[in-house]
């Protein structure tokens, strides 16, 4: 029992993503949101810092910043397997990631601009009620990452430009789930994790305009070797099973997932214009879970799980119709599969294959300030999974609604 918590702690650490396969989050522009998320091959504005680093030379504007934010309201529901009585969900919440993006270009003619995006593509909170039957698997994960990236991109031609920034991740995460020991009332025992954890990895574009209409960007973000050191771990339990129970302190280190993107732009008319985007996740990366405790005892071992999670991929579509001289609409949609194999679902992660649809509106304050708002609706499908380590199985059912905005002052 007490392995099999404390496995679960660095699961949750690495792979509660918050909206996209895995439960990563893909929330990095209002305008892109709003067109499915697309925006590797039509650039839009100054999120491109992460959409492709290579489209930021051919921005406009000398000078340009931008704030945003999304609220993620999920729903998850929970069905036992048998005799299919009991049901739970979690509890309500709202998650807000966020972005903030700079750019600078030292003059008119420069092929070099450089920019700054600080953003948050993986967080998460997963909370079920205290006494659900899960609740030693898991009663709480609150995961909070913020990615710096500074960035540099050259225009080499009219035709192409290219680009790359370096990342930093840094972040916590707390966790909180039942332990199955009784106190003489009768209350069950609680364990709560607390960690900080830090890591590195770059994203580098490229971006091609052969002509007027079409565009054709390719964008990679790497890996990042996510590391968590002198995380703590507390118990709430019985003192007459304190000494199996001590606090102690755990390592464990983690490589998110590699993205690959293509993306095209085409400008069908003066006001119109479409993007398709194609993410490949590489999340075979995380194939197993290792963690080293400071403290063993005879209940408490180094612990090597496999996850075997495989590659995934993200289809996207978007177009933008500018009504008139204030005001653009979008509308888009993506099919997201899953990368969770059969026999690695759990609560904390019920992974599904999701469908998204998306709208959003941009309306011109002045000829630099404009207001970018979105909103996503993700249609999870029901799954049905008994975990083969935990042996927990039930079916999952989850949706999210997740209103946006941003602001962008460009000079």
């Amino acid at each position: 029992m007490k392995r099999t918590y404390l496995s679960f702690i660095a699961i949750c650490f690495v792979i509660t993503n918050a909206i996209a396969g895995g439960f990563q989050v893909n929330l990095q522009g209002q305008k892109q949101t709003g067109m499915g998320h697309t925006g590797t091959g039509l650039l839009l504005d100054n999120s491109a810092i992460f959409f492709n680093p290579g489209a930021v030379s051919f921005l406009d504007s000398l000078r340009g910043i931008s704030f945003g934010a999304s609220f993620i309201i999920p729903r998850t529901m929970y069905l036992e397997p048998y005799p299919g009585n009991y049901t739970s969900s979690i509890v309500n919440h709202t998650g807000t990631p966020f972005t903030v993006y700079a750019v600078y270009k030292f003059k008119k003619t420069a092929k070099w601009n450089v920019g700054l995006g600080v953003y948050t593509p993986f967080g998460s909170k997963v909370q079920w009620p205290d006494d659900w039957k899960g609740q030693f698997l898991i009663r709480e994960i609150d995961l909070k990452t913020i990615f710096i990236q500074p960035t540099a991109s050259f225009k080499i031609n009219d035709k192409i430009g290219i680009g790359a920034g370096f990342i930093y991740a840094t972040g916590g995460f707390s966790l909180r789930k039942g332990v199955p020991i009784q106190d003489s009332l009768g209350k069950y025992g609680e364990g709560k994790l607390v960690g900080k954890a830090s890591g590195y990895g770059y994203n580098a574009g490229i971006y091609f305009k052969p002509n007027d209409k079409l565009s054709i960007g390719i964008d990679y973000r790497s890996e990042v070797n996510v590391k968590v050191d002198g995380g703590t771990a507390e118990f709430d339990v019985p003192s007459s099973v304190d000494k199996y129970f001590p606090s102690t302190t755990f390592s464990t280190h983690i490589r998110l997932p590699q993205t690959i993107t293509l993306g095209f732009g085409y400008v069908a008319t003066s006001k119109l214009k479409l993007a398709l985007d194609v993410n490949y996740i590489g999340w075979k990366s995380y194939d197993s879970l290792v963690i080293d405790f400071e403290e063993n005892t005879d209940k408490l071992a180094d612990i090597h799980s496999p996850r075997m999670y495989q590659n995934s991929f993200i289809y996207r579509i978007g177009a933008q119709y500018d009504l008139r001289e204030k005001w653009s609409v979008r509308l888009g949609g993506y099919f997201d599969s899953s990368p969770v194999k059969s026999g690695y679902l759990t609560p904390e992660t019920p992974d599904a294959n999701k469908i998204g649809i998306t709208c959003g509106a941009t309306y011109n304050l002045t000829k630099t300030i404009h207001v970018d708002a979105s909103l996503l609706y993700i249609e999870g499908m029901k799954r049905t999974d008994t975990n083969m380590e935990t042996q927990f199985g039930g079916t999952y059912k989850s949706r999210a609604v997740v209103p946006g905005v941003s602001v962008e002052w460009n000079f």
